[in-house]
């Protein structure tokens, strides 16, 4: 087990903060004031709330350090190249429906790389940490490793699927396909950090969605890669998943084969 760094404490100690929060409210999800952002997408009165107190937990620790947020957007810090990068609510939807998947997601950036990253799931009580070059972690404790499995028919697969375009729902139903042939099944839970920490955990095998914003993979893309996963953007083979929002993450085994299938489909298309 490697020491909880300080960075990592002050994390830790944001997201227990908000996440009593967030339980208290999840308690009472019919009581909740909702308003609509857009098609598909709601926030709560929730999760602005859990926002704050993690912003404030965050700069009692380091006042100078910028953030990008999902609700209030982004702050320049004045130390230049860092700041925190926070979802406080992944899988809003899961949480105003009374389903309890979601989590909270915190990442620092530091010069352009993601340097520390934190997935919470309060229900559940699973904590997922990483550090770059000191490897991801379980509950502070166990070492998190990818899975080891290499036959995608022995393989449990997750997915995001788009809410939005019309074209990227139509390309998600052509991937989801292709990849079914090749697996059990696809599992879609809505949640895509908690999707990611469990291809880091072992609990899947791969993980593949578009459209995505930087809060929702800064973190886990540092605790699959520190897990032993393998990450890319499965459009593009010079784009990082953090600049482009669209992220296949797989073990060693089947990244390729994750990567196959998916532009297979996309040529099908085409």
């Amino acid at each position: 087990m490697a020491a909880t760094s300080p960075m990592m404490n002050v994390m830790i100690r944001a997201a227990e903060k908000a996440a009593r929060s967030l339980v208290r409210d999840f308690g009472e999800v019919e009581q909740l004031q909702v308003s609509q952002k857009g098609p598909g997408d709601f926030v709560s009165a929730a999760d602005r709330r859990a926002e704050q107190l993690i912003k404030e937990e965050l700069q009692k620790a380091h006042a100078s350090y910028g953030f990008l947020m999902e609700e209030s957007g982004k702050t320049e810090g004045s130390t230049p190249g860092f700041r925190w990068i926070v979802d406080p609510l992944d899988g809003t939807s899961n949480f105003l429906h009374g389903l309890p998947h979601w989590c909270i997601s915190i990442a620092l950036e530091a010069k352009g790389e993601i340097t520390h990253g934190l997935i919470y799931d309060p229900i559940k009580d699973e904590m997922f940490t990483a550090e770059k070059g000191q490897g991801a972690f379980f509950a502070r404790r166990k070492r998190l490793r990818v899975s080891g499995r290499r036959d995608l028919m022995q393989a449990t697969i997750a997915a995001g699927a788009p809410r939005r375009a019309v074209e990227s729902q139509a390309q998600f139903v052509r991937e989801y396909g292709a990849v079914l042939k090749h697996c059990p099944g696809v599992r879609r839970f809505g949640a895509a950090a908690l999707d990611l920490a469990y291809v880091a955990a072992g609990r899947y095998e791969a993980f593949w969605e578009r459209d995505l914003k930087l809060w929702d993979i800064a973190a886990g893309y540092l605790i699959v890669k520190e897990a032993g996963g393998f990450i890319c953007d499965p459009d593009s083979h010079k784009d990082s998943p953090l600049q482009t929002g669209s992220i296949l993450a797989a073990n060693e085994h089947l990244f390729n084969d994750m990567k196959k299938i998916l532009k297979d489909a996309s040529k099908a298309a085409a």
